[in-house]
Order: C-alpha cells, then structure tokens, then sequence
C-alpha cells in the first residue's frame, strides 16, 4: 500500500522554465494542485513593504519559504487520501536557494525536508531560452536560470531523489509525458 507522500509529484527547475503553466494546464485535467510559495511571499512582502524579499534580506525570504512550503504540505497531507498532487516546487527547492545564496542550513532544516518528503520520482523542466522571461518578481538573468536548474537537481539528487527531465515540448505534450510518465512508474 502507498503513503500519502507517494501520492504528491514535485514539479521543479529554474525560474522561467512553464512550471506554473503546466501545474495550471494538470489542474484542469482534474488534478490536485499546490501553487508555489515564493511568488505569492514577494508579492506580500512588496505590498506590506517589507524586507523579505530575495534582493534584500535573503535569510528572511528563505525562511517565509521554509514555513509556506511546510504549511502548504501539511495542509495537503491532513486532507489527501490517495489523490495524486502536483507541487509547484517543493521544500527542497528552499534549501537549493539557501544553498545558492550562502545560507546555512541547519540540522533541523535538513531533518524538515527528510520527514516532509515527496514521491521519490520528481519531475525537473530544464532551462528554455527560448520561453524565459523576467518580471517584477523573477528578476534573475538567463545565467542565474541555469546556475538555479544544476543546484535544484544536485540538491534533488543529494536527497535521494530520482530525477525525470521533462522535454521541452509544447504544454499538451509536457501533460502528457507526466501523466504517462506516473502510470508507468506505479506500475
């Protein structure tokens, strides 16, 4: 019989890559979905005037993610049963950016993502150039989009996670290749 966390798909990569486009395009396919957390914190942060934000106080913003990305398990945890979930990223994401920016991350940080884990098959889209956009709250160039997809896969690896590369193929085809990609895996 599966846990309740082999129910729940990460969808990572770096910034600009058709993550929320393609969590949007798998929840109206009737799947259960989980928005990321950073978008929605910046924006917060922004309006309230605050220094939570990754070009200010980078500690502060790793930790706003840290919490939002428990909370955002633990709510799906308490109320799924055995319905398949999609992550619009997931805690390891938070401790790939601590990594990146230099931010220690603590025994009881690492202990937080080993006990809120994932279904060990996670789905990565690499870097596109050819999509990639900034906006006002992803504000990192081409080059830190890429540096972001090496460090999130390392970091998926280290935690022993199994890596899948999602092509770069139009959002139909992206749907597609997950939703077959699971049936083949549970069998």
């Amino acid at each position: 019989m599966k846990t309740k966390n082999e129910y729940f798909y990460v969808i990572t990569g770096g910034p600009g890559v058709g993550k929320t486009t393609l969590i949007e395009k798998l929840s109206d396919y009737g799947f259960q979905i989980v928005h990321e957390d950073a978008r929605r914190i910046i924006k917060e942060q922004i309006e309230t005037n605050n220094e939570g934000l990754p070009w200010k106080q980078k500690d502060v913003f790793a930790k706003l993610m840290l919490e939002a990305s428990l909370k955002s398990y633990n709510e799906i945890s308490s109320k799924n049963g055995s319905e398949i979930t999609f992550f619009d990223r997931g805690i390891l994401d938070t401790i790939c950016y601590m990594k990146m920016e230099q931010i220690p991350i603590s025994k009881e940080i690492t202990a937080l993502a080993t006990q809120h884990s994932y279904n060990k098959n996670v789905f990565i889209l690499p870097p596109w150039k050819e999509i990639y956009q900034t906006d006002k709250e992803r504000k990192q160039n081409w080059e830190e989009a890429e540096f972001t997809f090496d460090i999130m896969k390392e970091t998926y690896l280290e935690y022993d996670y199994n890596i899948i590369e999602v092509p770069k193929i139009n959002i139909a085809e992206r749907v597609k290749f997950i939703i077959e990609g699971i049936r083949q895996l549970s069998k």
